[in-house]
């Protein structure tokens, strides 16, 4: 097959979804590879390496785009100011796309019925099942890895204060309160980094496994007790509260929120739009220097305030709605996502070169198909589900 990996395009994202490690391992399966001039620029990999691993270096995005049988790439397809065209129009009917496309997220709609009306085949990284069988290919949990580790760094930078507790020669400086709201991959990497930092964390989480395994990293747990049937999906996820108990979720955060001078935001249900579970209310009763990083913004973000994209100050507390946290990291986080696309797309074509729709990890991660929008969270989130 010809496999396309284009050089992002999103604003500060230096991933790039393939390293010459995994292009020498597509080559050797008798695939074409066909990279992009610059495309490895953010990780410090040039051209040459890619030459040099067996792949074609294109210096025409919409080139490559019309030669790939399939395109690998970082994040959703974006208007390329370059060459005047959104990502999506230079591909072919035939292509198919895997990558992040967040497919139930707001600012995800227009692709998602772009890629419908177009009657491509598209596959989300990020609908990948966590099941054993998929774990080399479970993106997303590499992904929240380096984001729940990156999301504490960013606090860190932004807040005007001490994190550990401080002695100095005129008494003792209180170390920072965290909250993190989701104790799943990124909130356990938030709790353990802010931990190292010296800070004093609470969190919160529906599911009471996930409490659990916050406390064994030195968490204390807040409060906030729900049936256990309402928390829990099928595979440990969260499941979205009804409207009464997410109203009385956000009753029970304001009074922590209040005393929290960071909180991270990783609150999410697989598949669907993240719940609201700080209120523009809640962030004006916080304290003047508090900040707020909602990594859950791809999937419509946790506070009401967070803006795609942005960072904004309301009522003096920072609200950052950075969309590309893994990006800051991008040599680890290009390494991680290239080996998981690498097991995915093997996966995803191990009978030749046709999509193996019979396989449960493509199907759960299948998004658009013979025109068509076959991912639940995205109908649902259209109102078609």
């Amino acid at each position: 097959m010809i496999i396309g990996i284009p050089r992002e395009i999103m604003a500060e994202e230096k991933r790039v979804a393939a390293i010459p490690e995994t292009v020498a391992k597509f080559v050797a399966k008798g695939h074409k590879v066909l990279v992009e001039s610059g495309a490895g620029q953010g990780v410090f990999i040039e051209d040459a390496d890619y030459r040099k691993a067996g792949a074609e270096v294109l210096a025409d995005a919409a080139q490559l785009f019309q030669k790939a049988e399939v395109v690998l790439k970082v994040k959703q397809p974006e208007f390329n100011e370059k060459v005047g065209r959104h990502e999506i129009d230079m591909m072919r009917k035939e292509t198919v796309l895997i990558t992040f496309l967040h497919p139930a997220a707001p600012t995800s709609r227009k692709n998602v019925e772009m890629l419908e009306s177009k009657g491509m085949t598209a596959l989300t990284m990020d609908g990948i099942p966590r099941i054993s069988r998929a774990q080399r290919m479970d993106a997303l949990t590499s992904m929240s890895t380096v984001t729940g580790y990156r999301s504490v760094m960013m606090a860190a930078n932004r807040l005007p204060k001490f994190i550990p507790m401080m002695g100095t020669a005129i008494g003792m400086v209180k170390p920072a309160n965290f909250l993190v709201i989701g104790a799943g991959v990124v909130g356990l990497q938030a709790v353990a980094a802010a931990k190292r930092l010296g800070g004093v964390i609470r969190v919160i989480d529906i599911r009471q496994e996930a409490q659990k395994e916050a406390g064994s990293l030195g968490a204390k747990i807040a409060g906030f007790d729900v049936p256990q049937n309402l928390a829990k999906a099928e595979g440990g996820y969260a499941k979205a509260l009804p409207g009464d108990w997410l109203a009385k979720e956000r009753e029970a955060l304001a009074p922590i929120v209040a005393d929290s001078d960071v909180i991270i935001l990783s609150a999410l249900v697989p598949g669907e739009v993240a719940p609201v579970l700080i209120t523009r209310k809640m962030v004006g009763g916080m304290r003047p220097g508090s900040v707020i990083i909602d990594v859950s913004i791809d999937q419509g973000g946790n506070c009401e305030a967070t803006v795609p994209g942005k960072e904004v100050t309301l009522d003096n507390v920072l609200v950052s709605g950075l969309q590309n946290i893994p990006g800051g990291m991008a040599v680890h986080a290009s390494w991680l996502y290239a080996n998981n696309m690498l097991h995915y797309f093997e996966n995803a074509f191990k009978n030749g070169t046709d999509l193996d729709l019979k396989d449960e990890i493509v199907m759960c991660s299948l998004v658009t198909r013979d025109g068509k929008i076959v991912h639940k969270g995205a109908l649902k989130a259209l109102g078609r589900g």
